[in-house]
């Protein structure tokens, strides 16, 4: 079978491709099964845009599809309907190219495949480039390292890193020759959280100073919202929300999303009203939205303690209604106090 590629000749972007504000990767009803006794479907009728120079994450529960998006969008695996297309060109699949992916991406996998781990850091990220300038190939690398403070483990093997810092020579090697697009999955499994806020500001940093766009999956809320530009939520293989996260967050559009990104108390109308809520539908109460204050004389009775540094998550109940609670007077709530509840703020889903 001949090969062909997909991708456009130098300079040659079609004109409805330059329009300001287009999406640089857009998929079209894309649908992927994968064969088995009984074919399981990861991806299904899934329409997209990703915006340029944006921190997009792709989140949702397990076995909700999202590292089966980013390996269509990078060209591992084509799909079995739909398209996705890189400024406004076909991205072209295992079967037509024979190094798959496309070129302008590079990705980055949890396995940390690409790596040479027996190699030291130095080598795994300057073999990317040529040996045709030495002086810029060295000064580059050592440009990129020190961004993404991995310069101290130059000399070090990779096999004895930490997973965190494998993560980091991982994106270094995956950033050297400039890809527009980044991907990753899973990208912050493995760094502790200790160091995990540093990692996500020097990624931030990199998409600010030079646009890249990055695409990354997780399933933690923590980790998109406080650095995606748009989120993409993911449930069995479908799309179910897409927007900023603050929006989505604050507003979610059903009861997965608000679930999944904030742990939402989900209340039908009858449990709303046990709370002072009137309303018509399925109502999600953020547990930080409810305030709540000690009174033997209260409805609610503290049922689970559970502390969290700062601040501790409370579920209290009244025999027809448990709901979860967030305050930041740690020790103020016993187990057993008898308390009454506040609704501040609260969200009707459609």
């Amino acid at each position: 079978m001949a090969l062909t590629s997909t991708n456009p000749p130098a300079c040659s972007v079609p004109n409805d491709v330059r329009r300001e504000g287009l999406s640089l990767i857009h998929g079209e009803q894309v649908s992927r099964s994968f064969p088995g006794k009984v074919a399981v479907i990861a991806v299904s009728d899934l329409s997209f845009e990703i915006g340029e120079g944006k921190i997009t994450a792709i989140v949702g529960e397990s076995g909700s599809g999202k590292s089966t998006v980013l390996r269509l969008i990078y060209g591992l695996l084509e799909p079995d309907s739909g398209e996705v297309r890189y400024r406004g060109w076909r991205v072209p699949g295992p079967r037509e190219k024979l190094i798959p992916g496309h070129d302008a991406m590079r990705m980055v996998s949890q396995g940390f495949d690409d790596l040479n781990t027996y190699a030291n850091v130095w080598d795994n990220v300057a073999s990317q480039l040529s040996n045709a300038d030495l002086e810029a190939k060295h000064d580059k690398t050592a440009r990129l390292l020190q961004q993404l403070r991995v310069s101290h483990l130059a000399k070090q093997r990779v096999a004895d890193l930490s997973g965190g810092e494998k993560q980091r020579v991982a994106i270094a090697r995956a950033l050297i020759n400039e890809p527009e697009v980044l991907l990753m999955d899973e990208p912050f499994n493995q760094v502790d959280a200790a160091f995990r806020e540093t990692l996500q500001q020097d990624i931030r940093a990199i998409v600010d100073d030079t646009k890249l766009t990055v695409v990354f999956v997780s399933h933690d809320p923590a980790e998109v919202l406080s650095m995606a530009d748009q989120l993409m939520v993911m449930r069995r293989g479908r799309l179910v929300a897409a927007g900023k996260p603050a929006t989505l967050y604050q507003s979610p559009p059903n009861a997965y999303t608000a679930r999944l990104l904030a742990r939402s108390n989900l209340l039908d109308n009858a449990e709303a009203l046990e709370l002072g809520i009137t309303t018509e539908g399925t109502v999600a109460v953020h547990p930080e939205w409810i305030q709540i204050a000690a009174d033997h004389q209260g409805a609610f009775q503290v049922m689970d303690v559970r502390f969290k540094g700062f601040y501790e998550e409370l579920t209290v109940a009244n025999g027809r209604l448990s709901v979860r609670v967030i305050h930041h007077q740690p020790g103020a709530y016993p187990l057993g106090i008898k308390v009454r509840l506040r609704v501040e703020q609260f969200h009707t889903l459609k």
